[in-house]
């Protein structure tokens, strides 16, 4: 059973006629009916997800991007990318199931993939600690990030988690030096970086591999330095003010967009990525061989200025 949204209350009253229907229908007359009955529902389905799906609200969009059925980075991968090679390990402490990483190929091309695992079930949730890296994740990304600068691949990364792993753990194992150090890198590699962020982009657990020469951002994606909730429990000392806090933060990609954060939006289908997730990886694809075209064109010095522009002499005027 399909995962219903609070604000998409109609269209789940209108699925559930159609099945009502479909159990309805018993001679050929009746079923030629019940057929024209569910296909004039499944029209106004689609004319209302339409109309619900132009007017989100911020609030809306953290929950679209939250959704359990939207397509995660090895959906991505399964689809759109041969010869996955997973690489593990930070050579120091220990892999990280949370942030996976590998060589691959994409349209006959060779390039490093790296991308946050969230888990389609309970089970996987746990195993891949809900996309939340710890700092052994970060460090497998720098060493991974320079192994592809040293055979000149680009790299293409998938942000989707709600934050780097918070525990007592991952920061005695020293997480906010991991992620910094894993910004200083992505600055400075004089390969080609491209990122996508598919679901949700949270604080510098996104960051960390999002600080690419292009930022690209699903439709009803999100990014933001904090969830609304850790942002309304420290502004207001109460996460019920979360709804507010989300429409104040400019966390969604046409906020984002606007204000230069990110390079470009990739369209999701009618009613969210997870109601056609063939549809969005193929969008997602698309998107990849148009930006791929554009910054493997340029050299390394090329490269690093863009990326010194984009970054640095943002943080310089503000």
């Amino acid at each position: 059973m399909r995962h219903t949204l609070d604000f998409e209350k109609t269209i789940s009253d209108l699925q559930d006629k159609i099945e009502k229907l479909k159990d309805s229908g018993s001679d050929k007359t009746s079923l030629v009916e019940v057929n024209e009955q569910i296909e004039e529902i499944k029209i106004r389905i689609d004319k209302k997800l339409s109309d619900i799906y132009k007017k989100l609200t911020p609030w809306h969009k953290l929950q679209v991007a939250r959704h359990p059925e939207r397509p995660h980075f090895l959906d991505y991968v399964k689809t759109l990318f041969q010869d996955f090679e997973p690489l593990s390990g930070d050579r120091l402490f220990k892999e990280d199931p949370a942030l996976l990483c590998g060589f691959a190929t994409f349209d006959g091309k060779s390039l490093m993939i790296m991308g946050h695992e969230k888990g389609k079930n309970t089970e996987d949730r746990i195993k891949h600690n809900f996309g939340m890296a710890k700092p052994e994740g970060y460090r497998k990304a720098i060493r991974l990030m320079k192994l592809a600068e040293k055979f000149n691949l680009p790299i293409i990364t998938f942000i989707d988690t709600p934050g780097a792993y918070p525990g007592v753990g991952a920061e005695q194992r020293g997480q906010s030096e991991a992620i910094a150090k894993c910004i200083e890198v992505s600055l400075n590699l004089k390969n080609p970086t491209i990122s996508i962020i598919i679901g949700e982009g949270g604080s510098g657990g996104a960051v960390a591999i999002a600080t690419t020469n292009k930022v690209l951002m699903l439709e009803h994606s999100i990014y933001s330095v904090i969830s609304p909730e850790g942002c309304a429990s420290i502004l207001w000392k109460d996460t019920k003010y979360a709804e507010e806090a989300a429409s104040s933060m400019k966390i969604t990609a046409q906020d984002l967009k606007e204000l230069n954060i990110i390079d470009s939006i990739i369209l999701e289908p009618t009613g969210g990525a997870h109601r056609n997730p063939s549809q969005t990886i193929k969008n997602v694809g698309n998107a990849i061989r148009s930006t791929l075209k554009q910054v493997t064109s340029l050299d390394k010095n090329e490269l690093l200025n863009q990326r010194k522009n984009k970054y640095l002499m943002t943080i310089n005027q503000s």
